[in-house]
């Protein structure tokens, strides 16, 4: 069994790049595959630290596009004016935003909870993510926008999945090549969002 590398070959490819995380990677395989961001589209990142996927959705939003990137913990600055950073808690984004109409072109998720090392409350907090992201995909996602979200095999996450299926046009799943090999984590695509 191979020993987990948190400096494998992405993480330098990272740093050699100016991304924040490897976890960049895994947003640009799912862009590739299935386009779900397009130039001039507004991109909510939830819980965005350290910055890795906003800093990629930046990349393919063009000119008139858009990121807001909210997490708990404070990013680091990014110099763009077409990013806005947020510290404070997702489901009180209409406050902080200061609106109730869906705002967003896609909503984009690579949330983990702290692990606790016991089985079922790590999956259990997992699912938790996965549902805090769909939430405010509800709230702020326009018709027909696009949904990505982390999940992780086991616990309810088919509860999750099939819960969600209704929601969107057409609903994937993907497992990345950027993965790392001792992770069970998967992806959850949704296309076309029916408000």
């Amino acid at each position: 069994m191979s020993e987990y590398n948190r400096k494998d070959h992405l993480y330098q490819k990272a740093k050699e790049e100016g991304y924040r995380s490897r976890a960049a990677y895994k947003l640009i395989e799912v862009q590739d595959a299935y386009k779900i961001i397009k130039s001039g589209n507004s991109v909510l990142d939830v819980g965005a630290w350290p910055g890795g996927w906003t800093q990629v959705a930046l990349n393919y939003v063009g000119d008139s596009g858009s990121v807001t990137a909210i997490d708990l913990q404070a990013l680091d600055p990014i110099d763009d004016p077409r990013c806005k950073l947020i510290a404070g808690d997702a489901r009180d984004l209409e406050q902080i935003l200061g609106t109730n109409e869906p705002s967003f072109d896609v909503v984009v998720s690579d949330m983990s909870a702290k692990l606790t090392g016991i089985k079922e409350a790590d999956q259990a907090a997992a699912v938790g993510c996965a549902e805090l992201a769909l939430y405010v995909a509800q709230q702020n996602l326009k018709q027909g926008g696009n949904f990505l979200v982390k999940v992780f095999k086991g616990g309810d996450v088919e509860g999750f999945v099939k819960s969600t299926r209704p929601m969107f046009n057409k609903l994937l799943r993907s497992e990345l090549k950027s993965t790392r090999n001792t992770s069970n984590e998967f992806y959850v695509i949704g296309l076309g969002f029916k408000r």
